[in-house]
C-alpha cells in the first residue's frame, strides 16, 4: 500500500509514511509501504513495511509502562465501527491514538558514533554541542548516551540544534523530561535489542502533550526511526550492515542521481531485500512471527 483515503473519514495530514486520520477524540495512524530517502519518498513501495513499522512501535509502547504514551490500541476488533468497512485495508498497520499537541523537536538520542553525528563529530569534535572525547572512530561506542535534539521537518531536513535551543524552543521543564525520558527509553530498548542480537546505535523519538503531561507519540525505535545494526556484525571503523533504509541509501549514492525529486525507481532486489531486513528486525525484537 502506497497511499490511502477512507471515503467519510477527513484525511489530517500523509506524511512521508503515515496517513493520519481525525477520528474526533482521537486519532487513527495508518503506516503505509512508503519508502523515503534523503527526504524524497520512493515510487516503489516496500511490502510489509508498514506492519513491521507498526507492530513494532505498538510493540515498544505496550512493553514501556514507565512512559505514558499515545497508544489506544492496535487491534482492529477494537476500533470504532466507523472503521469497519475499511478492515482489509487498515489490518496490521493501523493503531487508533490519543491526540496531542506535538512537540517542535526530534529527541535524538546516539549510543555510537554514526550519520550526522559523525560528519559533526569530525568537523568539530562535538555532535549538538556535546563536546566527545579525541580520537574516536566511526561507529564508535560513546562512553554514554547522549541526547542531541533537533528541528522537525516534514518536507525537508532536520537540523540539529543545541541544548539552549531546544529549552528556548519548548520551555527548559519540558526539554528537562523529554531529555530524562529519551534516553530511559533508549536504554531500556538498547538493553533489550541486545538480548536480540540488535545494537541500537541512534534513535529518535517525539512527544506530545495532553494539559501538562508529556506523552511519547508518533513511532518507537523502528526500522525508520532508529540505526539498527546487527551485532554479530559490528566493527568499530566501519558502517555496519543495518536493518533500516540504509541499505537503500547505499545503493542510491551509486546512481547519478541528485537527491531531488522525482526519485529513481528500485530494482525488484533491493526491494525484496530491504523488506526482509524490516521483517528480520521485526521478528528479531518481537519474537513473533510477522502475520
Amino acid at each position: 500500500m502506497r497511499s490511502l483515503d477512507l471515503p467519510g473519514v477527513p484525511k489530517l495530514r500523509s506524511g512521508k509514511v503515515r496517513e493520519v486520520f481525525d477520528l474526533g477524540d482521537t486519532l487513527l495512524f495508518v503506516a503505509t509501504d512508503r519508502l523515503s530517502a534523503f527526504d524524497v519518498i520512493l515510487p516503489d513501495p516496500i511490502p510489509d513495511k508498514g506492519a513491521v513499522l507498526n507492530q513494532i512501535s505498538a510493540f515498544w509502547f505496550r512493553r514501556f509502562d514507565f512512559v505514558r504514551n499515545h497508544l489506544i490500541t492496535a487491534d482492529i476488533n477494537h476500533f470504532p465501527s466507523q472503521l469497519a468497512p475499511f478492515t482489509e485495508q487498515l489490518e496490521r498497520r493501523s493503531m487508533l491514538v490519543r491526540k496531542t499537541k506535538p512537540l517542535p523537536v526530534e529527541c535524538v538520542v546516539r549510543g555510537y558514533l554514526a550519520g550526522s553525528g559523525w560528519k559533526d563529530y569530525q568537523q568539530t569534535g562535538a555532535v549538538s554541542g556535546v563536546v566527545l572525547p579525541k580520537g574516536l572512530q566511526l561507529a564508535s561506542k560513546l562512553p554514554e548516551p547522549i541526547f542531541t535534539p533537533s528541528t522537525k521537518s516534514e518536507a525537508g531536513h532536520d537540523e540539529n540544534i543545541d541544548w539552549g535551543k531546544c529549552c528556548e524552543m519548548v520551555g527548559r521543564d519540558v526539554a528537562e523530561q523529554v531529555r530524562d525520558l529519551t534516553l530511559k527509553v533508549y536504554e531500556a530498548g538498547r538493553e533489550h535489542a541486545a538480548k536480540c542480537g540488535i545494537i541500537v546505535a541512534d534513535t529518535k523519538f517525539e512527544f506530545g502533550m495532553i494539559g501538562d503531561e508529556v506523552l511519547l507519540i508518533d513511532e518507537c525505535l523502528t526500522p525508520d526511526s532508529s540505526r539498527f545494526w546487527p551485532a554479530d556484525q559490528y566493527v568499530v571503523g566501519q558502517s555496519p550492515p543495518s536493518f533500516d533504509k540504509q541499505f537503500v541509501r547505499d545503493y542510491l549514492e551509486t546512481l547519478d542521481w541528485d537527491k531531488t525529486p522525482p526519485g529513481p525507481k528500485l530494482p525488484a532486489e533491493i526491494i525484496e531485500k530491504t523488506a526482509a531486513k524490516y521483517r528480520d528486525a521485526f521478528e528479531r525484537l518481537t519474537g513473533a512471527v510477522l502475520s
